[in-house]
């Protein structure tokens, strides 16, 4: 009996550790950007362009058929950003007043200012 309590308590505490490690480690592949709104952008996302209206940048990881990957669609969520409407590569985010559209084609992620 006591080893199927140790087994089982073993079992609980790496599954927290590894959840614990992999919500930390999936927040630093990310920082926020003061010029989007405090917007998590990807570290290793190149800037290609940058105007009044966002910035445009090539990330691998991008896709136009399967959107951003599921990770920082989570990083997104975990900042507080809540997402809407989707029409083709575009995918609206509200924060409050306001609202962020990430346009993800392949090896391309614009994210412009909306309101």
């Amino acid at each position: 009996m006591k080893k199927k309590i140790g087994w089982t308590l073993a079992m609980i505490a790496l599954l927290i550790g590894g959840s614990v490690l992999y919500y930390f480690g999936t927040l630093a592949l990310y920082e926020t950007n003061e010029d989007l709104y405090e917007f998590p952008v990807p570290k290793n996302a190149e800037l290609t362009k940058e105007s009044e209206y966002g910035k445009n940048y090539d990330w691998s990881r991008a896709s136009e058929e399967n959107g951003i990957p599921s990770s920082y669609e989570w990083v997104i969520k975990a900042n507080g950003w809540k997402k809407g409407e989707r029409e083709g590569a575009s995918v609206l985010y509200t924060k409050g007043d306001h609202t962020i559209d990430v346009i993800s084609t392949n090896k391309k992620l614009d994210i412009l200012r909306v309101k």
